[in-house]
């Protein structure tokens, strides 16, 4: 599938995804593209790595390695083990000590359902305060029209894979868990330092009590040419007003 590797929501992965795709293109197999052109931490290894019947979690924790299928999902796991790997390296092993203590049940958990969320759907906000104030309060017309300015001195940056798999193909109502903490200002546009950051933050306290805002993304300024129109936040289908209390 092509890719265009410029959209905004990209950014952060692009280079080392076009260098991975183009290595694809040479006959080369996903782990080893990826290993070659995005080196993580860990090793990505085929998926037929993973025996049968052990977690995927566990197995990574226990070999520094990742199984990785030929498709854009784990394409862009690949991609966030490069870019985040100390917030990788923090969630999968919040996920393995789990897993080591209660056992692989139908039901992941509360923490396991968090970590689960963090990893293919979150997204990172440094964004000045009223930016904050107006997404915990949901009100879409304050954060996306009235503070539409303040956008140029904010940057969201998509952390899921699952979530940058969609928006390989995007539509209007993909929504983004955002990280409740907003990522300091003071760490500017140097990735490592967010990685560093994030990866302090990621304890099984916070997780477990799911510290997320829903955040639609094509609504972000610059993001998508329809959101021009102050039109395009009125689609309550998508800009959800908040829960009655």
């Amino acid at each position: 599938m092509a890719i265009h590797w410029s959209a905004p929501w990209f950014a952060s992965v692009a280079e080392a995804g076009r260098a991975v795709q183009a290595a694809q293109a040479q006959g080369l197999p996903l782990p080893e593209a990826l290993n070659r052109h995005a080196p993580g931490p860990l090793r990505a290894v085929s998926q037929s790595a993973l025996p049968e019947g052990q977690a995927y979690e566990a197995f990574i924790a226990a070999t520094a390695s990742v199984p990785t299928r030929e498709n854009l999902h784990d394409l862009f796991n690949g991609l966030i083990w490069h870019r985040f790997p100390a917030s990788k390296r923090q969630l999968n092993r919040l996920q393995a000590k789990a897993i080591a203590a209660d056992g692989v049940g139908a039901v992941r958990g509360p923490l396991r359902d968090a970590i689960t969320l963090f990893d293919e759907n979150a997204a990172l906000l440094q964004a000045p305060e009223p930016l904050w104030r107006a997404l915990r309060a949901r009100d879409w017309t304050e954060l996306f029209v009235a503070q539409r300015g303040a956008w140029a001195r904010a940057r969201l940056l998509p952390f899921g894979h699952a979530l940058l798999e969609k928006l390989a193909q995007p539509y209007k109502s993909i929504t983004a868990h955002m990280f409740a903490l907003p990522v300091p200002e003071s760490l500017g546009d140097d990735l490592a330092a967010w990685d560093a950051w994030l990866a302090a933050q990621l304890d099984a306290s916070r997780l477990r009590a799911k510290p997320f805002k829903p955040l639609p993304v094509l609504g972000v300024p610059g993001w998508w040419d329809g959101n021009a129109d102050p039109a395009f936040y009125a689609d309550v289908a998508v800009f959800r007003p908040p829960r009655a209390a």
